[in-house]
């Protein structure tokens, strides 16, 4: 399975983990900042900026783009809760 290491700029920490995990899996067991409420039906409260590596993410949902411009996103944010880690980046809460 390949691997990929994701940085949480806000706590400075570096973890390995599997090919296709999402963003917010690994924030919520490491203790990252990247706060959500998807759970909650607060869609888009778990927006992040994607510091280096964002062309080592799966593309965006159309789902995801729509919430992403109505919360005015810049270029280089996504949402945690569904961008899947292909490849090493930096992400840091928005």
């Amino acid at each position: 399975m390949a691997k990929a290491k994701v940085t949480f700029q806000d706590i400075d920490q570096t973890v390995n983990v599997p090919a296709g995990i999402r963003v917010i899996d690994v924030s919520e067991k490491i203790g990252a900042g990247i706060i959500y409420g998807c759970r909650e039906g607060d869609c888009g409260t778990c927006m992040m900026h994607v510091v280096e590596g964002w062309n080592n993410l799966t593309e965006p949902s159309v789902l995801e783009e729509k919430v992403l411009r109505e919360n005015m996103a810049s270029r280089h944010d996504r949402l945690a809760c569904q961008a899947q880690i292909i490849g090493d980046c930096t992400v840091k809460p928005a």
